[in-house]
C-alpha cells in the first residue's frame, strides 16, 4: 500500500466494446490506440480484471504509475469501470486520460480537452455520469462521407477501410501517443489538429 502512496497514479482509460466482432470498428478507435502504445512501449499485454470490468495493462514513468484499462462493460458504460479503477488507486479526475473516436469530428482530426460535455457520446456521458465532467480527453475524428448515407449506431459499428486503417497506423495513432506521453509529463495542452 506504501508503494502507491509514493507513486503518482494516473489513468488512461479508451473507449470500446469487447469481443473480436467489434476490434475493427470505429468505435473501438479508443481501443487500438492502447494496443499500439502497448506494442510501441512493449508493455505486458492486458490481462482481464474482473474488479475493474476491464483489461489493464500498466506503463511506469518516472515516478509516474500509469494503469491503461479498456473497460469490458461495452462502450455506454464504460463510466462504472473507470470509477472503480479511480476508487481503488484514489485517482483525481484530472489525473485520468479518456481516449474515444467521435462523430463530430472529420476523420484525421484530434482534438484535447481538459473537460467538457458529452456531445451525445453515450460512453462519455456514463464516464461524466460516475466522474464528472474534468477529466482529459483525446477525442480522435472518424467522421466521413459515409456518414450521409448510414445510421450513425451501424456506422460507429462499421469496419474501418483499409485507407483509414493505414491512416491510424502511419499517422493518427502516433500522433496520439505523442499526447498520451504529454499527459504522463503532466504538460498536456487542449489542441485540435487535422493529420
Amino acid at each position: 500500500i506504501m508503494l502507491y502512496n509514493r507513486l503518482h497514479m494516473k489513468l488512461i482509460l479508451a473507449q470500446g466494446n469487447p469481443g473480436p466482432e467489434y476490434a475493427l470498428s470505429r468505435h473501438n478507435i479508443g481501443f487500438m490506440a492502447l494496443d499500439y502504445l502497448r506494442d510501441k512501449q512493449k508493455l505486458v499485454d492486458f490481462q482481464p480484471k474482473s474488479k475493474f470490468q476491464a483489461l489493464i495493462s500498466e506503463l511506469s514513468a518516472g515516478n509516474n504509475k500509469i494503469i491503461l484499462a479498456k473497460p469490458t462493460t461495452f462502450y455506454n458504460e464504460t463510466g462504472r469501470s473507470a470509477r472503480a479503477i479511480a476508487d481503488f488507486y484514489k485517482i483525481a479526475t484530472n489525473d485520468i486520460l479518456l481516449i474515444h473516436d467521435e462523430l463530430a469530428l472529420d476523420f484525421g482530426t484530434i482534438r484535447v480537452r481538459s473537460s467538457g460535455s458529452d456531445a451525445g457520446n453515450k460512453g462519455v456521458r456514463s464516464l461524466t455520469s460516475h466522474l464528472g465532467p474534468d477529466f482529459w480527453r483525446i477525442r480522435i475524428g472518424i467522421n466521413n462521407p459515409l456518414t450521409e448515407h448510414i445510421d450513425n449506431a451501424d456506422f460507429v459499428l462499421s469496419r474501418l477501410s483499409e485507407q483509414e486503417k493505414k491512416a491510424l497506423t502511419d499517422s493518427i495513432l502516433p500522433e496520439v501517443c505523442s499526447l498520451i506521453k504529454s499527459f504522463i509529463d503532466g504538460d498536456i495542452e487542449p489542441s485540435s489538429r487535422q493529420i
